[in-house]
């Protein structure tokens, strides 16, 4: 081995040793939680509703009624779903008791399901997948830096095994079945590492740009090729001077209203009330139920309703296209069914690395241990033989 390359084995040693653990916990959750919308639709009811053909109650009249049952609380933030799907507001609880998940028909308002999220297990994996359970923004900074290190180590990793020769490339790219345990160990981690490493990539840069404003920053200006759109960047204010003149739980119903209009082909809407004196109301219309890409954003004044700004999907920048599908790409569901499993085997294989890394390591220091004891073995008997002679 030259001289750089044990430099290179020296660094994806040290670096597997500091981040495997996280590394490791970071893609099993991550491969829990690829199917969980399909686990939980074929699980729990109250996440379908009968299609009546009936227009959405207004969004108003479904905050009124998720908010009965816990007075003092407050919920800025709705989901309706989908024309199948329940529409759902996120409840925060008085004195900082939490928050709460209800689920209400979005035709009739009739509550089905109300949810504490710490007791849903793929939000738990969720948490643990983004911040290992520890408070959000000493957890969040964890899981970064363990991925970049998983960065460093995919690509020192390559380095380490790509072949010299052509004629090894065939053999390096197969598991070798056949051999021994710790040949298919070795294989398992070489090439099964090889081969997700392209797919790991993608959900280590999307993940990484859920933890750093600036990756996220970065992918918006690399897929702009360094051009700017300046009304991407404007953020609306409503005037707070109005803030009287109007009630506001119709504004909201109004607002709903207009981005339906102006979206009339999609599945799934968010509604979010920023409480703000200056806040807006915004609505954002999304072209399927479950999907983060292909979205319409409408901004209104919150005392008037007046359309203060709208970014329809088709005339977004490539960057804000990008950053929209971060969510689908991490999980692949960009792709469909096929992407959710190839995301899946991909963190699987990642969740093996660490594992199989540790198995080699252990096994060369054992190795290393063996060669050295039978090496003083045999100084010994050497020296015993000369004596003899002697």
């Amino acid at each position: 081995m030259t001289r750089f390359k044990k430099v290179i084995l020296f660094i994806h040693r040290w670096l597997g040793f500091i981040a495997g653990l996280v590394v490791f916990i970071v893609s099993i959750t991550g491969c829990i939680f690829c199917f969980q919308d399909e686990i939980q639709d074929a699980l729990y009811n109250y996440r379908k509703v009968e299609f009546n053909h009936k227009p959405y109650l207004p969004p108003s009249t479904l905050k009124a009624e998720g908010l009965k049952a816990h007075p003092g609380a407050t919920a800025n933030y709705m989901y309706c779903y989908g024309v199948e799907r329940p529409a759902a507001l996120l409840v925060n609880l008085p004195k900082e008791q939490g928050m709460l998940y209800v689920y209400m028909n979005p035709y009739t308002g009739q509550i089905t399901h109300t949810e504490n999220p710490a007791r849903n297990f793929f939000i738990v994996v969720e948490y643990i997948h983004l911040y290992l359970l520890l408070p959000p923004n000493i957890g969040s900074l964890v899981v970064g830096i363990s991925v970049i290190i998983f960065i460093v180590l995919m690509i020192s990793g390559i380095i380490l095994w790509w072949p010299k020769r052509k004629s090894d490339r065939k053999r390096s790219f197969n598991i070798k079945w056949n051999g021994r345990w710790r040949r298919v160990n070795y294989d398992l981690h070489n090439v099964l590492g090889f081969y997700a490493t392209g797919i790991a990539l993608i959900l280590a840069l999307t993940g990484l740009s859920m933890v750093f404003e600036s990756v996220r920053e970065g992918i918006y200006a690399t897929a702009n090729l360094g051009k700017s759109y300046p009304s991407e960047k404007v953020f609306p204010k409503s005037d707070s001077l109005l803030k009287t003149k109007i009630d506001n739980r119709l504004v909201i119903d109004k607002a709903f209203s207009q981005a339906q209009i102006k979206s009339p082909q999609a599945k799934m809407f968010l509604v979010y009330d920023d409480a703000a004196a200056t806040g807006t109301i915004g609505i954002t219309a999304y072209a399927k139920s479950l999907h983060f890409y292909k979205s319409d954003g409408y901004v209104f004044e919150k005392y008037t309703g007046k359309l203060l700004k709208q970014t329809p999907h088709t005339q977004k920048s490539p960057g804000m296209k990008m950053n929209d599908m971060n969510y689908d790409l991490h999980v692949g569901q960009v792709l469909g069914l096929p992407g959710k499993i190839i995301a899946f085997l991909a963190s699987l294989i990642c969740a093996s690395l660490p594992v199989t890394g540790f198995i080699i390591w252990l096994g060369k220091r054992k190795k290393g241990k063996s060669k050295k004891v039978k090496e003083v073995v045999h100084r010994r008997v050497h020296k015993q033989h000369i004596e003899k002679k002697l």
